[in-house]
């Protein structure tokens, strides 16, 4: 075992909360806690609104969206520990290209399908 855990462990302090050789700090135990409540949370709402079915369709569909994009938020932030001061903004920079490299795979996809559906129900 590692004498710096063992050092942790002794005087109280959470394995989890430290920080590695590079500076990038690892989350502890509530953020962890706090990413997965809100975890559960945001799946549960828009499972109970779509298995009550007492909303419309667009209404359910919002509600879906929202909650996913802000459930990824959460995993990005408590889970993945994504911010702009971790490796000196290296990372936020790598998933914001992942982010419009995807977003142009799947805008120029649906573009293109859309296109062969349009030309070929014409002729």
């Amino acid at each position: 075992m590692d004498l710096r855990v063992l050092c942790c462990l002794s005087d109280g302090g959470d394995v989890m909360s430290h920080s590695n050789d590079h500076g990038a700090s690892h989350g502890s135990v509530k953020t962890y806690m706090t990413g997965f409540i809100l975890s559960i949370i945001l799946t549960v709402i828009p499972f109970w609104m779509v298995m009550n079915g007492s909303a419309s369709k667009p209404v359910l569909l919002g509600v879906v969206l929202v909650t996913a994009v802000v459930q990824i938020l959460v995993h990005l932030v408590c889970f993945l520990h994504m911010n702009t001061k971790s490796d000196e903004g290296w990372n936020f920079t790598a998933f914001v290209f992942t982010v419009i490299i995807i977003a142009i795979l799947v805008v120029g996809s649906i573009w293109i399908m859309w296109n062969l559906n349009y030309n070929m129900m014409v002729h």
